[in-house]
């Protein structure tokens, strides 16, 4: 299955430590999304906004690894799944159920975000745009 990266699943080692048989794919972008981090763990969430874009990766992963990725996000908890269409291919990402104010992550959480913005090849305004809130 496809599955969009957005927030610390960026970063490649970590995805992979996570979710053995992940493959990333390519970067992406999510239209008419942005941004945001929330809740108490400040994690990466995205909401609606017309005319902006989330940049993020691209991954295939076993049902194994979407049961993994069920776990650390805290499913249905925290984040309920969303799917999208891209290139007529059904993607699943993960979106806070909660829409809490912003919260400015911590240094290590975004210190991985940041690595994987690099190993993704991201456009890293973004990120900075998203922090600026």
């Amino acid at each position: 299955m496809l599955y969009f990266a957005y927030g610390s699943n960026l970063n490649h080692f970590q995805m992979k430590r996570r979710c053995k048989d992940s493959v990333f794919l390519k970067k992406i972008n999510l239209k008419n999304f942005k941004l945001t981090f929330r809740s108490k763990y400040r994690a990466a969430d995205i909401e609606p906004n017309k005319n902006s874009i989330v940049p993020g990766a691209l991954f295939e992963i076993s049902k194994s690894d979407e049961k993994k990725l069920d776990i650390y996000e805290d499913f249905p908890i925290l984040y309920k799944k969303y799917y999208f269409l891209y290139n007529r291919k059904k993607v699943m990402t993960y979106m806070m159920v909660k829409k809490s104010e912003f919260r400015f992550p911590t240094e290590k959480y975004l210190n991985t975000i940041k690595k994987g913005y690099k190993d993704c090849d991201l456009e890293m305004s973004y990120l900075i745009e998203a922090l600026n809130e």
